[in-house]
């Protein structure tokens, strides 16, 4: 599960992953589900990021309070408000208080330091401890007498209070980036309604096995994978696949473990349970995405690294150059101290694992799954996608594209008594026939005598008339004219013509092909608009490719390709384009394998196809022009937040080395902190504004 961030010697935050919470209730489930005991402790590191957020805020909160009496005691302050506090002791109460506020406010800065030296990392916790230690060291030397400047212990502790405040307004600005996909764990129910013995007993969902049955009633969540055995309903499976609309279930149809429920009850017979149920694969197919290596995260991680370097350079020059222009240590140490603490590499360290936490996410919540991280961030860089034909951009199923009437007969008459006599039988031809009639809601017709005439077609007597339903071959035995050219257009485009006689007469013929899914041209215009070329490879006939082609308005198409050339035609391809090849992870699996980018459709519950790079749920081709388009928002929010966090350090870093202390332009410490802080909110907010 995705788990709140935490801090990594890069200089940012890593958002990983866990199992607190909802994770681990999921986690337990899942292993109980596998007959494995459930884990009694978590890796380290994990499930504690809830606790450090507390941490922080109540270091702040302590910090805070005691800041109050050292500002009062502070002179600089007193001068500022026009009062004077002094008496015996009052600079060893002052160093008192301020160690105070610098062991336990400070405390996460100085354990961070360590960890980060000891992984050879220097980052973040680095810069910030080494500013507040040079800071407290020379405050403590002044109050000791061993060096005669002016010690700024007000500066030190308002620089812990500011940097604690911002890490706390931080870790919540990430946490609630990396935690969207945490809505997936809690749509599972934790019990579920067993039948059993004439009745039902309300069970933990993790006693579940397959071959159980379970009731779910209206407004209920499926408890886990299964099939639809007694009753109907409609479901909800928005948050699981991205279909916003409700889906009719009934009796022999799957259901996947989350959805709600409509109206009416329905009995389930499960699957699947525990790590083999669709939303633990889900689950597992992000942490795996967001845990994999991103060329973008690399560059970032070294642009960080090498920020570290630069700041505590910068800061060690800034020092000496002060030192060397004749200012006092006091002020040389606040400008190195504010150096280093403008530049903690927080923006940079963040600014592309959160939007990948982010996107990988909102691709899982709208049926995109991402099995390789690098696949997906290739995806920006399409030129062209390849589309099987067959089930991907055509429905795989014979329908009525086209209906010719002849005679003075109505177009709805004759697919009506075609249908109506074709329902009788088992031919894929009829069966085409007749779904397509009751598209488009026509009632069938009793039939009388129904008998196949073979090698001929259907005969039956509607409403007195004989009719038949016959192929061009017996038309052309019977010397019957199809007219004005309209049959033979038809056939040049690879279809398959049906016609309608009436004692010999001829009514109407029906024109039948692979219907083109209604949402394919939409795609496609989507992907063109986009800058990306469309192409089919099918192993239909030239004439059926170029008719869809010429539907869709493809730019390129291969017809008559074998199963296994179709890994051949996209190498051919991939001479002259970066090609993402869309088909069912199959039948296509080689050619998956072979693109740039392999995107499977249609995979429904099944999410394991090891072929593809990325999974589409549904069996809709407007989600490969989504997840193309998701990557290329992807990248240009990583972009985003890149320039961000550079430009802010380059025109940050100068002004907190007092560059333009001629203008009047100085910058404190705790200015600096309070810079840096919201230099890293706006890189957490920019990351979540990202949308499918």
């Amino acid at each position: 599960m995705t788990g709140p961030p935490r801090r990594s010697g890069r200089g940012g935050y890593e958002v990983g992953h866990d199992h607190d919470e909802g994770g681990r209730r999921y986690e337990t489930h899942r292993t109980k589900a596998a007959g494995q005991k459930p884990p009694e402790t978590h890796r380290p590191g994990h499930g504690t990021h809830r606790h450090a957020l507390d941490d922080f805020r109540r270091r702040f909160i302590v910090s805070t309070i005691l800041t109050i009496p050292i500002l009062l005691l502070s002179e600089p302050v007193q001068e500022l408000l026009g009062i004077a506090i002094r008496f015996p002791g009052s600079d060893y109460l002052l160093l008192a208080l301020a160690t105070a506020v610098y062991l336990y406010g400070g405390w996460p800065f100085l354990t961070g330091i360590v960890s980060e030296l000891r992984a050879r990392m220097p980052g973040m916790m680095t810069l910030i401890a080494v500013a507040i230690t040079v800071a407290y060291v020379y405050s403590s030397a002044v109050v000791l007498g061993i060096v005669g400047e002016e010690g700024f212990f007000w500066e030190l502790a308002t620089l812990i209070d500011i940097m604690l405040l911002g890490h706390w307004v931080e870790m919540r600005s990430v946490l609630g980036a990396s935690r969207a996909l945490e809505e997936l764990v809690r749509v599972m129910p934790s019990e579920a309604h067993l039948l059993r013995d004439g009745g039902t007993d309300d069970v933990p969902v993790d006693r579940l096995e397959p071959g159980d049955r379970v009731l779910v009633r209206p407004g209920e969540k499926v408890p886990v994978d299964g099939t639809v055995i007694e009753g109907a309903t409609s479901v909800n499976e928005a948050m699981l696949t991205g279909e916003s609309r409700p889906v009719e279930k009934r009796p022999g149809d799957a259901v996947i473990g989350g959805a709600v429920i409509g109206e009416g009850s329905v009995v389930v017979e499960v699957e699947k349970t525990g790590a083999e149920t669709y939303l633990a694969q889900v689950i597992d197919l992000v942490r795996k995405a967001q845990e994999s290596r991103s060329r973008t995260q690399d560059l970032a991680d070294r642009a960080a690294f090498l920020l570290v370097a630069i700041a505590l350079s910068v800061g060690a020059v800034t020092f000496a150059a002060w030192l060397a222009l004749g200012e006092g240590a006091g002020f040389a140490v606040e400008r190195a101290a504010t150096v280093m603490v403008i530049a903690c590499p927080h923006a940079l360290g963040l600014a592309v694992p959160l939007v990948i936490a982010v996107s990988t996410a909102l691709a899982a919540k709208s049926g995109f799954l991402i099995r390789d991280r690098s696949a997906f961030e290739r995806a920006k860089d399409l030129t062209a996608v390849v589309f099987d034909k067959t089930g991907t951009l055509t429905e795989g199923r014979f329908g009525v594209t086209d209906v010719l009437a002849f005679g003075g007969a109505e177009e709805e008459d004759v697919i009506g008594t075609t249908a109506s006599v074709e329902a009788h039988s088992e031919h894929p031809i009829a069966r085409g026939i007749v779904r397509s009639a009751e598209e488009r809601r026509l009632a069938l017709l009793p039939v009388e005598g129904f008998r196949a005439i073979p090698g001929v077609g259907v005969e039956g007597k509607v409403g007195g008339r004989t009719v038949r339903v016959v192929g061009p071959g017996y038309l052309a035995e019977q010397g019957i004219g199809t007219g004005d050219g309209q049959v033979e257009a038809l056939q040049r485009q690879g279809k398959t013509v049906v016609f309608l006689l009436e004692d010999n007469r001829l009514m109407g013929a029906l024109a039948l092909a692979d219907i083109i899914r209604p949402e394919s041209g939409e795609a496609i215009r989507r992907l063109k608009e986009m800058g990306v070329r469309c192409m089919m490879l099918t192993g239909d006939n030239r004439d059926v490719a170029a008719w869809v082609a010429g539907e869709l308005d493809l730019d390129e198409f291969f017809a008559g390709v074998l199963p296994h050339e179709k890994a051949e035609k996209i190498r051919e391809v991939q001479r002259r384009y970066r090609v993402a090849m869309v088909g069912d992870g199959i039948n296509d699996a080689p050619a998956l394998v072979e693109a740039d980018v392999g995107i499977a459709i249609g995979a429904g519950t099944d999410v394991a196809v090891e072929s593809a790079d990325i999974v589409l749920v549904r069996s809709d081709p407007r989600d490969a022009a989504a997840v193309i388009d998701l990557a290329k928002k992807t990248y240009r929010k990583m972009l985003e937040n890149l320039l961000w966090a550079t430009g802010y350090n380059t025109v940050a870093i100068p002004l907190a080395a007092g560059v333009l202390i001629g203008a009047g332009i100085l910058l404190t410490p705790a200015a600096g902190a309070v810079l840096m802080s919201a230099s890293t909110v706006i890189v957490a907010i920019n990351a979540r504004l990202l949308r499918v």
